[in-house]
């Protein structure tokens, strides 16, 4: 009887002691109930943001062309770190050696389950058009090109704007009255950045002379130092590059001139991201400005969008002078004249304003031109 009545003891105190902590808990739930649902909220949101996963496909001239897709590449590791996320941990890139492998490295991202994939450059469009077909559940950003679908966003910019203010910065600082423009490849999206220089250049003056040549490529620094040299010989004192890493051989060409006679004024102009650091030489620098061309901050602004479920899906984004998103570097300080800077600032204002209409493509050129 004593065992028994000892073990009935026993399971009474027990059972006390997990009532009393069950209503232990329950008050504390209750004085503190608004903080552990913010918390929960907080845990939940951060749980969501670390699902997701953004990553680029580069065009041919690769993540470290000190140019456009080196810009995006940046403008993802931006977002990154403001989201805790890396290389290979949220982020990521795939390099294109050809453009064979446009498709190959979209479909390879699409297997690994990244939520936004971008294109970067108009050559991705055929690829991104095929594969974002293939697969309605992921997200697709195509910069530089307009690519119609739900699951596809056009990123696009109003570089001719830009490029009209290089030209005005050209037209102010040549001696020569020549002036030489480099293009990548020859087609709609370089054409913009061709005639807004031109008509820049000639808004200033319309008898300064400017010789367009393109080098076919984005990846080709020996054409682009060859096409430099050739336009620096016939007395063509500035050249505006639009041509991705071929633009890398127009720095060098100028930088050798530099070398071999620092007296002689030559300057390039450079495209997409500030390009200052390509230009140094010594104590000099050959990069007179550059047309800034803010793709990494559209990159930044669209994942953003995407991770917090507004992925602007069918929608044609473009960017330009008025948002900031377009502009000339003024890095240069000594190359870039107060006269020079002021003549940039007074177009831009006439731009923005709508008094000029900037041509974007050669048949605008012409028309703009007969209009002077």
């Amino acid at each position: 009887m004593k065992s028994r009545f000892l073990m009935v003891l026993v399971f009474l105190l027990t059972f006390g002691v997990f009532l009393a902590a069950c209503g232990s808990s329950g008050g504390e739930e209750e004085t503190s109930g608004s903080s552990s649902d913010d918390s929960g909220s907080e845990e939940s949101s951060e749980e969501e943001n670390s699902d997701f996963s953004v990553a680029m496909v580069t065009d041919v001239g690769g993540v470290d062309d000190k140019s456009f897709n080196q810009s995006a590449w940046e403008g993802l590791q931006a977002f990154g770190e403001e989201n805790g996320m890396s290389k290979g941990e949220g982020i990521d890139y795939a390099q294109s050696e050809s453009d064979a492998d446009y498709a190959t490295n979209l479909n390879r991202l699409v297997r690994q389950d990244y939520n936004l994939i971008y294109g970067i450059g108009y050559l991705l469009q055929p690829a991104i058009a095929e594969v974002a077909e293939q697969y309605p559940d992921t997200n697709f950003a195509l910069v530089d090109a307009v690519q119609e679908g739900d699951n596809v966003v056009s990123i696009m910019f109003k570089e001719h704007q830009g490029s009209f203010l290089a030209g005005v910065a050209a037209a102010n600082k040549t001696n020569t009255d020549k002036i030489g423009f480099i293009g990548g490849v020859d087609g709609s999206l370089i054409n913009k950045f061709e005639a807004g220089f031109v008509a820049g250049v000639k808004s200033v003056n319309s008898e300064i002379e400017v010789e367009v040549e393109y080098a076919e490529s984005f990846n080709d620094s020996q054409k682009g130092q060859a096409i430099a040299s050739n336009m620096y010989s016939k007395d063509i004192d500035v050249i505006y590059h639009a041509s991705g890493g071929t633009g890398n051989g127009v720095f060098a060409q100028a930088k050798d001139i530099k070398n071999s006679n620092p007296d002689e004024e030559v300057w390039v102009i450079g495209v997409d991201r500030d390009q200052h650091e390509e230009g140094q030489i010594g104590d000099s620098n050959v990069t007179l400005t550059s047309m800034v061309k803010r793709v990494d901050i559209a990159v930044q602004e669209v994942a953003n969008q995407a991770m917090n479920g507004e992925f602007p899906g069918g929608e044609v984004l473009e960017f330009g002078l008025a948002d900031d998103a377009i502009s000339i570097a003024r890095t240069n300080e000594e190359a870039m004249t107060e006269e020079i800077v002021s003549a940039v600032e007074e177009w831009k204002e006439k731009i923005v304003n709508g008094e000029v209409e900037v041509p974007s493509t050669r048949e605008d050129l012409q028309t703009f031109l007969d209009s002077m």
